[in-house]
Protein backbone atom coordinates (compact mmCIF):
# COMPACT_ATOMS: atom_id res chain seq x y z
CA UNK A 1 0.00 0.00 0.00
CA UNK A 2 1.13 3.51 -1.02
CA UNK A 3 0.92 6.33 1.69
CA UNK A 4 -1.10 8.78 0.76
CA UNK A 5 -0.96 13.18 1.25
CA UNK A 6 -2.98 14.69 3.73
CA UNK A 7 -6.48 15.01 3.56
CA UNK A 8 -8.48 17.35 4.68
CA UNK A 9 -9.64 17.34 8.51
CA UNK A 10 -13.26 15.87 9.51
CA UNK A 11 -13.65 17.12 13.43
CA UNK A 12 -16.34 15.38 15.81
CA UNK A 13 -17.97 17.00 18.24
CA UNK A 14 -16.74 16.38 22.26
CA UNK A 15 -16.95 12.78 23.25
CA UNK A 16 -18.75 11.41 20.05
CA UNK A 17 -15.52 9.45 18.82
CA UNK A 18 -16.32 6.42 21.33
CA UNK A 19 -18.53 4.68 18.97
CA UNK A 20 -15.35 4.70 16.35
CA UNK A 21 -12.82 3.57 18.76
CA UNK A 22 -15.50 1.00 19.84
CA UNK A 23 -15.32 -0.21 16.16
CA UNK A 24 -17.79 1.31 14.23
CA UNK A 25 -17.17 3.24 10.76
CA UNK A 26 -20.31 5.61 10.32
CA UNK A 27 -20.68 9.03 11.30
CA UNK A 28 -23.78 10.84 11.34
CA UNK A 29 -24.09 14.47 10.81
CA UNK A 30 -24.94 15.36 13.78
CA UNK A 31 -21.76 14.32 15.29
CA UNK A 32 -19.84 16.32 13.99
CA UNK A 33 -18.34 19.86 14.99
CA UNK A 34 -19.91 21.99 12.51
CA UNK A 35 -18.24 25.03 13.79
CA UNK A 36 -14.62 23.61 12.85
CA UNK A 37 -15.09 21.62 10.00
CA UNK A 38 -18.58 22.99 8.22
CA UNK A 39 -20.11 19.82 6.30
CA UNK A 40 -21.50 22.45 3.54
CA UNK A 41 -17.37 22.85 2.76
CA UNK A 42 -17.34 19.50 1.51
CA UNK A 43 -17.81 17.48 -1.57
CA UNK A 44 -20.24 14.44 -1.86
CA UNK A 45 -17.54 11.90 -1.53
CA UNK A 46 -14.78 14.19 -0.95
CA UNK A 47 -12.03 11.86 1.18
CA UNK A 48 -11.41 13.49 5.01
CA UNK A 49 -9.02 12.71 8.37
CA UNK A 50 -11.43 11.80 11.04
CA UNK A 51 -10.18 13.55 13.94
CA UNK A 52 -11.49 13.72 17.30
CA UNK A 53 -12.53 16.61 19.18
CA UNK A 54 -8.62 16.90 20.98
CA UNK A 55 -7.61 16.85 17.20
CA UNK A 56 -6.76 13.13 17.41
CA UNK A 57 -6.59 11.35 14.09
CA UNK A 58 -8.92 8.55 13.99
CA UNK A 59 -8.24 7.46 10.31
CA UNK A 60 -9.24 8.21 7.18
CA UNK A 61 -12.83 7.76 4.98
CA UNK A 62 -14.83 9.74 3.01
CA UNK A 63 -17.50 12.79 3.44
CA UNK A 64 -21.43 13.20 1.80
CA UNK A 65 -22.52 16.05 3.51
CA UNK A 66 -26.12 15.61 1.89
CA UNK A 67 -26.34 12.12 3.89
CA UNK A 68 -27.47 11.14 7.51
CA UNK A 69 -24.92 8.76 7.78
CA UNK A 70 -21.92 11.68 6.66
CA UNK A 71 -18.67 9.82 6.98
CA UNK A 72 -17.43 6.34 6.61
CA UNK A 73 -13.89 5.16 8.09
CA UNK A 74 -11.89 3.06 5.77
CA UNK A 75 -8.87 2.86 7.51
CA UNK A 76 -7.71 3.77 11.51
CA UNK A 77 -3.95 4.39 10.12
CA UNK A 78 -4.20 8.20 8.45
CA UNK A 79 -1.19 7.23 6.19
CA UNK A 80 -3.28 4.98 3.81
CA UNK A 81 -6.67 6.80 1.75
CA UNK A 82 -8.91 5.10 -0.59
CA UNK A 83 -6.82 4.21 -4.08
CA UNK A 84 -6.47 1.35 -5.92
CA UNK A 85 -3.59 0.46 -3.73
CA UNK A 86 -5.57 0.34 -0.81
CA UNK A 87 -8.55 -1.45 -2.73
CA UNK A 88 -5.99 -4.25 -4.25
CA UNK A 89 -4.96 -5.16 -0.32
CA UNK A 90 -8.71 -5.24 0.76
CA UNK A 91 -9.99 -7.10 -1.71
CA UNK A 92 -6.96 -9.69 -2.04
CA UNK A 93 -7.89 -10.28 2.11
CA UNK A 94 -11.92 -11.01 1.09
CA UNK A 95 -10.78 -13.12 -1.68
CA UNK A 96 -8.51 -15.16 0.81
CA UNK A 97 -11.79 -15.89 2.84
CA UNK A 98 -13.89 -16.81 -0.14
CA UNK A 99 -11.62 -19.20 -1.71
CA UNK A 100 -11.28 -20.45 1.69
CA UNK A 101 -14.46 -20.87 1.99
CA UNK A 102 -16.02 -22.45 -1.60
CA UNK A 103 -13.99 -24.72 -4.15
CA UNK A 104 -15.81 -22.91 -7.32
CA UNK A 105 -16.02 -19.06 -7.87
CA UNK A 106 -19.44 -18.27 -7.13
CA UNK A 107 -20.04 -16.23 -4.61
CA UNK A 108 -20.72 -12.33 -2.36
CA UNK A 109 -16.54 -11.10 -2.69
CA UNK A 110 -16.82 -8.32 -1.13
CA UNK A 111 -19.74 -7.58 1.39
CA UNK A 112 -19.53 -3.60 2.28
CA UNK A 113 -18.55 -2.53 5.80
CA UNK A 114 -17.78 -6.14 6.95
CA UNK A 115 -14.79 -6.41 4.59
CA UNK A 116 -13.60 -2.97 5.13
CA UNK A 117 -15.05 -1.45 2.22
CA UNK A 118 -18.22 0.49 2.92
CA UNK A 119 -20.11 0.85 0.04
CA UNK A 120 -18.99 -1.73 -2.07
CA UNK A 121 -20.81 -5.34 -2.61
CA UNK A 122 -18.85 -7.29 -5.25
CA UNK A 123 -20.39 -10.40 -6.57
CA UNK A 124 -18.28 -12.96 -8.48
CA UNK A 125 -19.98 -15.16 -11.18
CA UNK A 126 -16.91 -17.35 -12.23
CA UNK A 127 -14.95 -15.00 -14.77
CA UNK A 128 -17.70 -11.88 -14.40
CA UNK A 129 -18.02 -9.95 -11.50
CA UNK A 130 -21.18 -7.71 -10.75
CA UNK A 131 -19.84 -4.43 -8.60
CA UNK A 132 -22.61 -2.24 -6.87
CA UNK A 133 -21.49 1.05 -5.29
CA UNK A 134 -23.86 2.53 -3.47
CA UNK A 135 -22.29 5.30 -1.65
CA UNK A 136 -21.19 8.99 -3.18
CA UNK A 137 -17.28 8.07 -1.70
CA UNK A 138 -17.26 4.71 -3.51
CA UNK A 139 -18.50 6.41 -6.47
CA UNK A 140 -15.72 8.53 -6.54
CA UNK A 141 -13.54 5.94 -7.23
CA UNK A 142 -15.55 3.71 -9.35
CA UNK A 143 -12.26 3.53 -11.66
CA UNK A 144 -10.02 2.40 -9.03
CA UNK A 145 -12.32 -0.26 -8.01
CA UNK A 146 -12.33 -1.65 -11.57
CA UNK A 147 -8.67 -1.62 -11.68
CA UNK A 148 -8.10 -3.20 -8.22
CA UNK A 149 -10.54 -5.87 -9.63
CA UNK A 150 -8.46 -6.49 -12.39
CA UNK A 151 -5.52 -6.37 -10.57
CA UNK A 152 -6.79 -8.89 -8.02
CA UNK A 153 -8.52 -11.36 -10.53
CA UNK A 154 -8.27 -10.56 -13.97
CA UNK A 155 -11.94 -10.98 -14.74
CA UNK A 156 -13.31 -11.32 -18.47
CA UNK A 157 -16.11 -9.08 -17.70
CA UNK A 158 -17.13 -6.40 -14.89
CA UNK A 159 -20.82 -5.34 -14.80
CA UNK A 160 -21.19 -1.86 -12.93
CA UNK A 161 -24.99 -2.24 -11.33
CA UNK A 162 -25.38 1.25 -10.09
CA UNK A 163 -29.42 0.96 -10.01
CA UNK A 164 -29.75 0.27 -6.13
CA UNK A 165 -32.27 2.50 -5.05
CA UNK A 166 -30.18 3.09 -2.01
CA UNK A 167 -28.15 5.58 -4.11
CA UNK A 168 -30.83 7.87 -3.80
CA UNK A 169 -30.22 8.26 -0.77
CA UNK A 170 -26.58 9.22 -1.52
CA UNK A 171 -27.90 11.96 -4.13
CA UNK A 172 -26.15 9.13 -6.78
CA UNK A 173 -27.57 8.59 -10.42
CA UNK A 174 -29.04 5.34 -11.77
CA UNK A 175 -27.47 3.45 -14.28
CA UNK A 176 -26.10 0.29 -15.65
CA UNK A 177 -22.42 -0.22 -17.52
CA UNK A 178 -20.04 -3.05 -18.22
CA UNK A 179 -16.16 -3.74 -18.99
CA UNK A 180 -15.14 -6.51 -20.56
CA UNK A 181 -17.16 -8.78 -22.25
CA UNK A 182 -20.53 -9.70 -20.05
CA UNK A 183 -22.59 -11.98 -21.21
CA UNK A 184 -26.89 -11.72 -20.96
CA UNK A 185 -26.47 -14.73 -18.72
CA UNK A 186 -24.15 -16.72 -16.81
CA UNK A 187 -24.07 -19.81 -15.12
CA UNK A 188 -24.12 -20.18 -11.12
CA UNK A 189 -22.92 -23.25 -9.25
CA UNK A 190 -24.64 -24.13 -5.97
CA UNK A 191 -24.51 -27.52 -4.04
CA UNK A 192 -23.99 -29.60 -7.11
CA UNK A 193 -26.58 -27.78 -9.55
CA UNK A 194 -26.28 -24.92 -12.01
CA UNK A 195 -28.23 -22.33 -13.11
CA UNK A 196 -28.84 -19.61 -15.52
CA UNK A 197 -29.29 -16.60 -14.08
CA UNK A 198 -29.40 -12.49 -15.95
CA UNK A 199 -27.02 -10.18 -14.80
CA UNK A 200 -28.44 -7.00 -15.64
CA UNK A 201 -32.23 -8.31 -15.55
CA UNK A 202 -32.26 -10.18 -12.19
CA UNK A 203 -32.87 -9.03 -8.83
CA UNK A 204 -30.34 -7.77 -7.43
CA UNK A 205 -27.09 -8.64 -8.73
CA UNK A 206 -28.37 -11.81 -10.24
CA UNK A 207 -28.69 -14.19 -7.82
CA UNK A 208 -29.08 -14.18 -3.71
CA UNK A 209 -25.47 -15.89 -2.06
CA UNK A 210 -26.98 -15.03 1.50
CA UNK A 211 -29.14 -18.12 1.48
CA UNK A 212 -26.66 -21.01 -0.07
CA UNK A 213 -26.16 -22.74 3.53
CA UNK A 214 -30.43 -22.48 4.24
CA UNK A 215 -30.82 -23.97 1.04
CA UNK A 216 -28.15 -27.05 1.99
CA UNK A 217 -30.40 -27.41 5.04
CA UNK A 218 -33.61 -27.74 3.00
CA UNK A 219 -32.43 -31.13 1.80
CA UNK A 220 -32.53 -32.57 5.15
CA UNK A 221 -36.14 -32.53 5.02
CA UNK A 222 -37.71 -32.77 1.43
CA UNK A 223 -36.76 -36.60 0.51
CA UNK A 224 -40.53 -37.79 -0.73
CA UNK A 225 -42.49 -34.63 -0.16
CA UNK A 226 -44.85 -32.01 -1.87
CA UNK A 227 -42.78 -28.77 -1.68
CA UNK A 228 -44.18 -25.43 -2.04
CA UNK A 229 -41.81 -22.69 -2.84
CA UNK A 230 -42.87 -19.15 -2.20
CA UNK A 231 -41.22 -16.01 -4.07
CA UNK A 232 -38.95 -18.63 -6.31
CA UNK A 233 -37.42 -16.32 -8.00
CA UNK A 234 -35.29 -18.68 -10.58
CA UNK A 235 -35.65 -22.01 -8.65
CA UNK A 236 -32.73 -21.95 -5.89
CA UNK A 237 -34.64 -23.44 -3.41
CA UNK A 238 -37.24 -25.90 -5.20
CA UNK A 239 -34.92 -27.14 -7.48
CA UNK A 240 -32.56 -27.99 -4.59
CA UNK A 241 -35.60 -29.41 -3.11
CA UNK A 242 -36.65 -31.44 -6.21
CA UNK A 243 -32.51 -32.25 -6.03
CA UNK A 244 -32.77 -33.66 -2.42
CA UNK A 245 -35.58 -35.96 -3.25
CA UNK A 246 -38.85 -34.49 -3.12
CA UNK A 247 -41.55 -35.96 -5.12
CA UNK A 248 -42.74 -32.78 -5.77
CA UNK A 249 -42.28 -28.95 -6.31
CA UNK A 250 -44.30 -26.20 -6.94
CA UNK A 251 -42.72 -22.79 -7.57
CA UNK A 252 -44.70 -19.93 -7.01
CA UNK A 253 -43.67 -16.29 -8.31
CA UNK A 254 -44.95 -12.80 -9.83
CA UNK A 255 -42.83 -13.08 -12.75
CA UNK A 256 -43.67 -14.41 -15.82
CA UNK A 257 -39.59 -14.17 -16.86
CA UNK A 258 -38.62 -15.67 -13.30
CA UNK A 259 -40.93 -18.87 -13.70
CA UNK A 260 -39.62 -19.36 -17.42
CA UNK A 261 -36.15 -19.54 -16.17
CA UNK A 262 -37.22 -22.28 -13.36
CA UNK A 263 -38.15 -24.34 -15.86
CA UNK A 264 -35.36 -23.90 -18.06
CA UNK A 265 -32.80 -24.32 -15.10
CA UNK A 266 -34.75 -27.61 -14.15
CA UNK A 267 -34.50 -29.11 -17.70
CA UNK A 268 -30.50 -27.96 -17.21
CA UNK A 269 -30.57 -30.36 -13.79
CA UNK A 270 -32.87 -32.86 -15.14
CA UNK A 271 -35.16 -32.59 -12.69
CA UNK A 272 -38.53 -31.27 -14.97
CA UNK A 273 -40.70 -34.26 -14.12
CA UNK A 274 -40.73 -32.85 -10.40
CA UNK A 275 -41.52 -29.29 -11.02
CA UNK A 276 -44.13 -27.02 -11.47
CA UNK A 277 -44.60 -23.13 -11.38
CA UNK A 278 -47.45 -21.03 -10.67
CA UNK A 279 -47.59 -17.31 -11.55
CA UNK A 280 -49.28 -14.93 -8.96
CA UNK A 281 -49.06 -12.68 -6.06
CA UNK A 282 -47.59 -14.66 -3.11
CA UNK A 283 -50.72 -13.61 -1.08
CA UNK A 284 -53.33 -14.57 -3.72
CA UNK A 285 -51.60 -18.05 -4.48
CA UNK A 286 -51.32 -19.17 -1.47
CA UNK A 287 -54.84 -18.08 -0.26
CA UNK A 288 -56.16 -19.70 -3.89
CA UNK A 289 -54.17 -22.81 -2.71
CA UNK A 290 -55.83 -23.10 0.88
CA UNK A 291 -59.25 -22.40 -0.54
CA UNK A 292 -58.75 -25.51 -3.38
CA UNK A 293 -57.53 -27.16 -0.14
CA UNK A 294 -53.84 -28.09 -1.63
CA UNK A 295 -51.54 -29.56 1.46
CA UNK A 296 -47.58 -29.58 1.54
CA UNK A 297 -45.61 -31.27 3.48
CA UNK A 298 -42.84 -28.49 2.83
CA UNK A 299 -43.36 -25.04 2.64
CA UNK A 300 -40.63 -22.55 2.23
CA UNK A 301 -41.23 -18.31 2.19
CA UNK A 302 -38.46 -16.63 0.97
CA UNK A 303 -39.92 -13.14 0.67
CA UNK A 304 -38.19 -9.70 -0.16
CA UNK A 305 -37.28 -7.35 2.86
CA UNK A 306 -41.21 -6.52 3.97
CA UNK A 307 -39.55 -3.45 6.35
CA UNK A 308 -37.10 -1.56 4.50
CA UNK A 309 -37.04 0.87 6.82
CA UNK A 310 -37.84 1.58 11.10
CA UNK A 311 -41.42 3.27 10.05
CA UNK A 312 -42.41 0.09 7.95
CA UNK A 313 -42.41 -2.11 11.05
CA UNK A 314 -45.56 -2.12 11.98
CA UNK A 315 -47.45 -2.50 8.48
CA UNK A 316 -43.91 -5.22 7.53
CA UNK A 317 -44.62 -6.94 10.22
CA UNK A 318 -48.27 -7.64 9.68
CA UNK A 319 -47.43 -8.92 5.71
CA UNK A 320 -44.84 -11.03 7.88
CA UNK A 321 -48.06 -12.38 9.87
CA UNK A 322 -50.23 -12.92 7.29
CA UNK A 323 -47.84 -14.78 4.83
CA UNK A 324 -46.62 -16.99 7.52
CA UNK A 325 -50.29 -18.23 8.42
CA UNK A 326 -50.79 -18.39 4.67
CA UNK A 327 -47.99 -20.83 4.80
CA UNK A 328 -48.63 -22.95 7.32
CA UNK A 329 -52.41 -23.30 6.17
CA UNK A 330 -51.27 -24.86 3.59
CA UNK A 331 -48.99 -27.23 5.68
CA UNK A 332 -49.91 -31.05 6.37
CA UNK A 333 -50.40 -32.45 9.74
CA UNK A 334 -47.12 -32.48 10.10
CA UNK A 335 -45.76 -30.08 7.79
CA UNK A 336 -41.75 -28.35 7.93
CA UNK A 337 -42.40 -24.83 7.08
CA UNK A 338 -38.68 -22.95 6.64
CA UNK A 339 -39.71 -19.24 7.07
CA UNK A 340 -36.93 -16.25 6.05
CA UNK A 341 -36.54 -12.65 6.98
CA UNK A 342 -33.95 -10.65 5.35
CA UNK A 343 -35.21 -7.40 7.23
CA UNK A 344 -33.15 -5.59 9.40
CA UNK A 345 -35.19 -4.24 11.66
CA UNK A 346 -37.17 -7.40 12.04
CA UNK A 347 -35.19 -8.73 15.37
CA UNK A 348 -34.61 -12.71 15.15
CA UNK A 349 -36.08 -12.66 19.13
CA UNK A 350 -39.46 -10.76 17.00
CA UNK A 351 -39.22 -13.06 14.22
CA UNK A 352 -39.26 -16.21 16.16
CA UNK A 353 -42.46 -14.65 18.47
CA UNK A 354 -44.48 -13.27 14.83
CA UNK A 355 -44.29 -17.63 13.76
CA UNK A 356 -45.36 -18.68 17.02
CA UNK A 357 -48.28 -16.50 17.16
CA UNK A 358 -49.46 -17.60 13.82
CA UNK A 359 -49.03 -21.22 15.26
CA UNK A 360 -50.97 -20.63 17.97
CA UNK A 361 -53.75 -18.13 15.94
CA UNK A 362 -54.07 -21.50 13.95
CA UNK A 363 -54.18 -23.65 17.07
CA UNK A 364 -50.65 -25.41 15.83
CA UNK A 365 -47.88 -26.37 18.00
CA UNK A 366 -44.75 -24.88 16.72
CA UNK A 367 -41.56 -27.05 17.51
CA UNK A 368 -38.39 -24.61 16.21
CA UNK A 369 -35.32 -27.54 14.62
CA UNK A 370 -33.00 -24.89 12.87
CA UNK A 371 -31.83 -21.36 12.60
CA UNK A 372 -30.11 -20.19 9.77
CA UNK A 373 -27.95 -17.02 8.90
CA UNK A 374 -26.70 -15.55 5.71
CA UNK A 375 -24.13 -17.35 4.41
CA UNK A 376 -20.56 -16.43 5.70
CA UNK A 377 -19.24 -14.36 2.44
CA UNK A 378 -21.49 -12.04 3.93
CA UNK A 379 -19.69 -11.76 7.28
CA UNK A 380 -21.17 -9.57 9.86
CA UNK A 381 -19.53 -6.20 11.42
CA UNK A 382 -19.61 -7.10 15.07
CA UNK A 383 -19.90 -3.02 15.80
CA UNK A 384 -22.52 -2.87 12.60
CA UNK A 385 -25.80 -4.15 13.53
CA UNK A 386 -26.84 -3.51 9.85
CA UNK A 387 -24.83 -6.40 8.41
CA UNK A 388 -26.92 -9.18 10.26
CA UNK A 389 -29.94 -9.08 8.58
CA UNK A 390 -30.70 -12.26 7.34
CA UNK A 391 -32.69 -15.04 9.92
CA UNK A 392 -34.31 -18.54 8.28
CA UNK A 393 -36.46 -20.43 10.56
CA UNK A 394 -36.67 -24.06 10.27
CA UNK A 395 -39.70 -24.99 11.85
CA UNK A 396 -42.35 -28.39 12.65
CA UNK A 397 -45.90 -27.39 12.76
CA UNK A 398 -48.37 -29.71 14.33
CA UNK A 399 -51.47 -30.14 15.46
CA UNK A 400 -52.11 -29.16 19.08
Amino acid sequence: MTESLPLAPLQLKKNEERRIRAGHLWVYSNEVDTAATPLKGFQPGQQVQLLAHNGKSLGNGYVNPNSLICARLVSRDARYALDRSLLVHRLNIALALRERLFEAPYYRLVYGEADQLPGLVIDRYGDVCVVQCTTAGMEAVRDQVVEALHKALQPAGILLRADSAVRKLEGLDLYQDSVGQVPEQVSVEEHGLRFSVSLSQGQKTGWFYDQRMNRARLRNYVSGKRVLDVFSYVGAWGLQAAAGGAGEVLCVDASETALAQIHANAAANGVSARVATLQGDAFEALAELRSAQEKFDVVVLDPPAFIKRKKDAKAGEQAYYRLNQLGMQVLGRDGILVSSSCSHHLAESQFQKLLLHCSRHLDRHLQLLERGHQAPDHPVHPAIAETSYLKAMFCRVLPV
